[in-house]
């Protein structure tokens, strides 16, 4: 007796007993639609936590200078990290090859004056030098006007973008601010856009200004001027990885010699978010284990409901052994009509458990999840389960002694 045969017999003896199979299928169709629905669920909230944390910054590092390294005659002693130049920068930026955005900046003056007309601030505007990709990088973004071109970059134009605050001091009105001209020291620049408001936990963020980085090594820089690197990764998961490629690459431009401490610091910003993500991991792990269970409870229902058929069928067994069917035949045919009732169930429970699962991907606007490795785990489970669910009722029916199967009624 073939497969098809036996899938086809089974079916048989399936659509016989309607209400006890539906009963059986609503088990293990219940047991995988939470499991794959919950895994697919929490799949999608991965990705939203990872696409929110990497809009909030969470997917940076920097590279400064900051710390102290050990002298390499002497390795007791202690001294403070040579500055970072921009000559290093943009060998950094030339030989890193990761997938990421890397950009610059300097802080030019901390305590600047800002002029405009009549008008001036206390001497407590912090004052940076930044590249074109600094605002993406550092979570900034433009309320009106533009951000710096790459050419004004380059060039080292005096242009300059303004925070909130400044805003506040310097005009009377928020409006019609871009194009004017103000001074800082005894440079005067174009006012090209106007930061959104960050602001801060105590002390504002907004009271900034911003000036190309060409132009703050110019006008503010001097041989003891440090430079400061950010970059971003396209995805925190990758944040590890890329922090190692940049520790090589870094090492290398500052020919620091194989076994020597670095002279420069890398520190990451992806703690809330890895945070975050490990408890994502518990809920994945909770959920992988209930989803078991709940499908090994369906397996002993399931062997509770073959071992029924085996006893309503004693009298069929009884006839298909007087026939000529071996003890391995009844054995297959009983295994088949319970994995096809937990591979139905299971499939059926996929379809649902991906359905269920992207629901979450829709309020948190992430792109359809095709969980393919959790399919997989999901049918292959079914598959096992329905195995053990009839290999004690396919042996019982297949030890069954044909003489009394006959007589039984």
């Amino acid at each position: 007796m073939n497969l098809t045969e036996n899938i086809r017999l089974a079916l048989r003896a399936i659509t016989a007993n309607k209400l006890r199979t539906a009963l059986t299928l609503m088990i293990i169709i219940l047991g995988i639609t939470a499991l794959i629905g919950i895994l697919t669920a929490t799949e999608g909230i991965n990705q939203g936590v990872l696409n929110s944390f990497s809009e909030m910054g969470s997917n940076t590092f920097s590279i400064k200078n900051e710390g102290e390294v050990r002298h390499r005659r002497h390795r007791k002693a202690l001294t403070a990290n040579p500055v970072i130049t921009m000559l290093q920068c943009q060998d950094f930026k030339r030989n890193f090859k990761y997938p990421a955005t890397v950009t610059q900046s300097i802080e030019a003056d901390g305590n600047a004056v800002v002029k405009y007309e009549s008008k001036k601030t206390n001497p407590n505007v912090r004052v940076i030098g930044v590249d074109e990709d600094y605002l993406k990088v550092s979570g900034w973004s433009i309320r009106e006007g533009r951000n710096f071109s790459k050419q004004e970059v380059d060039n080292g134009q005096n242009v300059i973008l303004l925070g909130k605050d400044l805003v506040k001091k310097l005009f009377d009105t928020e409006s019609g601010v871009v194009g004017k001209m103000i001074n800082i020291g005894s440079g005067k620049y174009r006012v090209v856009g106007l930061l959104a408001a960050k602001g801060a936990s105590q002390v504002s963020n907004d009271n900034i200004a911003m000036i190309p980085v060409v132009t703050a090594k110019r006008t503010f820089g001097d041989d003891n001027s440090s430079y400061n690197m950010s970059v971003m990764v396209n995805n925190v998961s990758e944040l590890d990885r890329a922090v190692d490629e940049a520790t090589g690459v870094f090492r290398n431009v500052r020919k620091i010699r194989l076994g020597d401490d670095p002279d420069f610091d890398i520190s990451k910003s992806d703690k809330a978010a890895q945070q975050t993500l490990d408890v994502v991991g518990n809920v994945n792990i909770a959920t992988i284990v209930i989803g078991i269970l709940t499908l090994i409870g369906a397996g002993i229902g399931l062997m509770n409901i073959m071992l029924v058929s085996v006893n309503e069928r004693t009298r069929e067994i009884g006839v298909s052994k007087a026939l000529g069917a071996t003890k391995r035949v009844i054995r297959i045919q009983f295994l088949t009509e319970s994995t096809t009732i937990c591979v139905i169930g299971g499939i059926i429970g996929i379809i649902l458990g991906v359905l269920v699962g992207n629901l979450v991907g829709v309020v948190l606007h992430t792109p359809f999840i095709m969980p393919w490795m959790w399919i997989t785990f999901g049918f292959i489970f079914t598959f096992m389960i329905g195995i053990a669910a009839g290999i004690y009722p396919a042996i019982l029916a297949s030890n069954l002694n044909p003489v009394e199967a006959l007589r039984y009624e």
